[in-house]
């Protein structure tokens, strides 16, 4: 929501927020849940996460929140500061509901994101294998390398060697597996079958946890895009969320520009251009 200046080494000035001090334990605290390339990076963002949490506190404060804690459908209750924190920028973060209209030029604007998965009638025969184990492993490439030729060579004895070879449930099928979309397999397996054409055969078999596949893609069906009937109420819920994340930044850039704060610089408002 806001950004840092890292001071230098030598000011080592205490951070404070409207004369309230920051204790730089609570700083380190905070830290393991900033994880960064570096931990200098990480207790800049935890000081940050810090002055702000504090500035939204003395704000609810200052204005008499009061907020009894919730519950969410996990069981997972708030602190009575969470609770303040949720109450205040509920109360002083205004978000409006988007129009029709803004929900269809954002559908239109973005339709691809709207498609159902691309599904793919497979095959394949699985050779299986660890590579805690070195031999077997070894033994397994070889063997499913074997395959990957015979049905270069022969590709109507797939179904065959399925049955006779696969270590997949689906052997008994001939090593069908029916039609399934690329979050249903592995990262492996489905950057194959984005490579083959319908009724290819993987030259080489690929490598998964499960050890070896010779894969063969049947058919492909494109994804369909989605109506805008079917789509508008999570197109509204993304709208609202992010106008209430930048509503949010911008209301914490005007704290962040009346407030006495030492120790860090975040950027307020001019920085945010909030006007």
């Amino acid at each position: 929501m806001t950004t840092v200046v890292e001071k230098s080494p030598e000011a080592r000035t205490p951070v404070s927020v409207n004369g309230v001090a920051i204790p730089r334990a609570a700083i380190a605290g905070e830290a393991q849940h900033h994880p960064s390339s570096s931990p200098g990076a990480s207790m800049r963002a935890a000081a940050e996460a810090l002055v702000v949490r504090e500035l939204l506190l003395q704000e609810a404060r200052c204005r008499g929140i009061a907020a009894e804690p919730a519950t969410d459908d996990r069981g997972r209750r708030e602190t009575s500061e969470e609770a303040l924190l949720r109450a205040l920028l509920d109360d002083a973060v205004a978000v409006p509901t988007p129009s029709e209209t803004e929900i269809a030029r954002y559908y239109e604007a973005n339709r691809n994101r709207f498609r159902t998965p691309a599904l793919y009638e497979v095959r394949h025969i699985l050779i299986a294998a660890r590579r805690d184990d070195p031999i077997a492993f070894a033994e397994a490439r070889g063997q499913a390398e074997a395959i990957a030729a015979e049905v270069a060579a022969r590709p109507d004895r797939f179904a065959d060697l399925a049955r006779a070879c696969s270590a997949c449930a689906s052997a008994g099928e001939g090593g069908h597996l029916g039609q399934i979309t690329a979050e249903e397999t592995t990262p492996e397996f489905a950057a194959a079958l984005a490579g083959l054409g319908e009724g290819e055969t993987t030259a080489k078999p690929v490598e998964t946890r499960y050890g070896f596949h010779v894969i063969r893609l049947e058919r492909r069906f494109a994804g369909q895009v989605l109506s805008l009937a079917s789509v508008s109420a999570r197109i509204a819920d993304y709208l609202v969320e992010r106008s209430r994340r930048l509503a949010c930044a911008q209301y914490i850039a005007r704290l962040v520009s009346a407030a006495e704060i030492t120790g860090i610089e975040l950027a307020g408002r001019e920085a945010l251009r909030v006007h």
